[in-house]
């Protein structure tokens, strides 16, 4: 029986990104090509994808493309063709978004569902499993019944489930935020989001009460789900992805080897479940998510639905706690630390909440140790006339440590698969062969006469020894074995030209062992969609894509909200994050409450952000809340890239 594969499915900005990733434990990545990717900033040709291609089938990890905008009529064409050079370059799968692409001529490489694709019921999962998706990344609001749910409705054998197990989170059900393009004409659809989640807002009640002022009610805190990990298996996930083609390059390395070594001690407890990549990974460093730009953590609502999720006093990143303020001078403050032995560092990132609970940042410039062990002085890169309220008895978190930051910015891993290496006699002279631990084998032979060797007691090690020193090849000899009748010398030139020779047959052997992910085949003929009437939240921005749910069976379908036909108050972000529970204003936290119970009701409330002012509206049912506005002039006066017009219901035929 084939065990279960785990997928370790970490970001990548860059191509040099993409690298480190591989080295540090990744089974696969996912990264931008030249346009259509979602992350207006994360572009790269594909030329360099074909190099992360080529390094990454070397352990046979697999490379991942966004192609997960929504389009437009005219980009279709242009999707299109860079998804054939994609294909070409060798590129695993391609992450999509807008069923469009399903009905133009794409190539035959696997299809994998964007997070964009909104995916929360049993329903939904099972239809585009039908429709030929062969991954599907799940809603990061499931709990793990609802993630089992889906599990037991998918055929695994045809779909791997994928889960979002680290990095920021959206506030919005991911393809159901239209904030953006409502107030400045950017979509996050079509990867330029303006991030009015991250924003500090008034909070104001039915009544016109303020109940929460200048808080960032609509930012989370960051995703880790490192304590759930066994739980999400067993639910039946088996892709794990960790969030931030933005990030860089030390947050790519020390977020995917923490998971790696997480995953490994899974894998060793568990032997029906096996990587999905060769090779073991090996760091420099010990993995910590708390040294990366965080906004503290939550694992959200996996484990069900809890009070603090919410980075309410500031979406910058808060840091851990190192000491506290002992003294302020006009030049420079002194600390103690909490710990003695904690040493700081000129460069290191300081920061404290003020008396408004705002953060305030403080770069060091110098750091000088005390006589007092656990003292410092430091001298800020800043005057320090502008540290408002900073003084005796204020905490003081670290940030960055410039420590850690030299570390990774090194190199921090090494990635090696074993082998096991066996030199035989033969005819000719002598047969060495590698075999793989996934049971690939390369062999090479050496037309050599028999030399005896000086030293008979000693040949058989030298041998072994010699043979063994695979220096900087992907391989390290688990086992090295002599199946000789006799000693033999070997001059060391010749045996380096045979283990080399070795090492070149078997990475030719596990070049031609990596077989292309398939394509699925849709169900025939096509399933029904769950909803035979679609919004403006389904994103259909093209005519392929209302074709294709047309095909299956939707009879009224809007455009997307991009096109600009919603011009009334709809829910600009629909969300599972609930601001009254938040603040403690729920009407199911008071049920039961002596004095309390009846008198709380979900009645709208009002978030205000300078001229901007977007009303809460509850939906109790199923616990989710609405954020409700409308799109504004200025973004209807600009000029449309290209206006898109769909019927609002079956058109007579002969219309199309």
């Amino acid at each position: 029986m084939q065990p279960h594969h785990l997928e370790l499915l970490a970001p990548a900005r860059t191509f040099d990104i993409g690298i480190e990733a591989i080295n540090h434990g990744a089974d696969a990545v996912y990264i931008g090509g030249p346009s259509f990717g979602a992350r207006s900033t994360a572009d790269n040709s594909v030329q360099d994808i074909a190099k992360l291609v080529q390094y990454a089938h070397r352990f046979h990890s697999r490379i991942f493309v966004t192609l997960n905008t929504i389009l437009r009529d005219d980009e279709l064409e242009g999707a299109r063709q860079l998804a054939w050079q994609l294909y070409d370059a060798g590129v695993d799968a391609l992450i999509i978004q807008d069923m469009g692409l399903l009905e133009i001529d794409m190539p035959p490489i696997q299809l994998h569902a964007s997070t964009q694709t909104d995916i929360r019921t049993p329903e939904k999962a099972k239809f585009l499993q039908d429709a030929g998706l062969s991954q599907i990344v799940l809603a990061r609001e499931l709990t793990l019944p609802q993630i089992s749910a889906i599990r037991d409705v998918i055929d695994t054998e045809r779909t791997v489930i994928e889960f979002f197990v680290h990095g920021a989170l959206c506030v919005a059900y991911s393809g159901q935020c239209f904030i953006s393009h409502a107030h400045t004409g950017r979509s996050a659809n079509r990867g330029d989001c303006s991030q009015a989640c991250r924003l500090p807002y008034e909070v104001k009640d039915a009544q016109g009460r303020i109940v929460a002022h200048d808080k960032h009610v609509l930012s989370m805190k960051d995703n880790n789900q490192s304590e759930n990990l066994r739980d999400l298996v067993d639910a039946g996930i088996r892709s794990f992805k960790i969030e931030g083609r933005y990030k860089d390059m030390a947050y790519v390395k020390n977020i995917t080897a923490h998971y790696r070594k997480l995953f490994d001690e899974v894998l060793t407890e568990r032997p029906e479940l096996a990587a999905a990549s060769h090779g073991r990974a090996t760091f420099s460093f010990v993995p910590d998510p708390n040294q990366n730009f965080n906004r503290e953590f939550t694992d959200y609502f996996v484990q069900g639905r809890k009070e603090d999720i919410g980075a309410f006093d500031s979406p910058k990143n808060p840091g851990q706690p190192i000491g506290w303020v002992s003294k302020v001078t006009p030049e420079h403050v002194e600390i103690t630390t909490d710990d003695p032995a904690t040493e700081l560092h000129n460069g290191d990132g300081l920061c404290y909440y003020d008396l408004q609970k705002e953060l305030v940042g403080l770069q060091i410039n110098r750091a000088e140790a005390a006589k007092v062990k656990g003292a410092w002085k430091l001298f800020p890169k800043d005057p320090m006339s502008s540290f408002k309220d900073l003084r005796q008895g204020v905490q003081v978190n670290r940030n960055r440590d410039m420590s850690w930051v030299r570390t990774l910015d090194k190199k921090s891993s090494e990635r090696r698969m074993s082998v096991w290496m066996q030199l035989a006699e033969i005819e000719s002279g002598l047969q060495l062969t590698l075999t793989d631990e996934a049971g690939h084998t390369g062999t090479a032979e050496l037309a050599i006469a028999w030399q005896a060797p000086k030293d008979t007691g000693q040949a058989e090690d030298k041998l072994k020894t010699a043979l063994g020193k695979l220096g900087d090849t992907l391989f390290e000899p688990l086992d090295v074995q002599l199946a000789l009748q006799r000693p033999w010398f070997v001059p060391p030139s010749q045996l380096n030209a045979l283990r080399r020779d070795a090492v070149q047959a078997l990475e030719n052997a596990r070049h031609q062992g990596l077989h292309r992910l398939p394509r699925a085949v849709p169900v025939h003929p096509p399933v029904a969609y769950p909803e035979d009437t679609l919004s403006y939240l389904a994103n259909v921005f093209n005519q392929k894509a209302r074709d294709f749910y047309a095909k299956h069976g939707v009879k009224v379908i809007a455009a997307a909200y991009e096109a600009q036909e919603e011009l009334g108050e709809v829910s600009l972000m629909i969300t599972k994050h609930c601001v009254r529970f938040s603040l403690s204003l729920c009407p199911k936290q008071a049920k039961g409450v002596t004095g309390v119970q009846g008198t709380v009701k979900a009645e709208p409330m009002q978030l205000i952000n300078g001229k901007e002012k977007l009303t809460l509206r509850f939906d109790c049912k199923p616990c989710e809340m609405h954020v409700v506005g409308k799109i504004k002039k200025s973004v209807l006066n600009a000029v449309p890239e290209s206006p898109v017009q769909f019927y609002k219901s079956r058109p007579v035929q002969g219309l199309h």
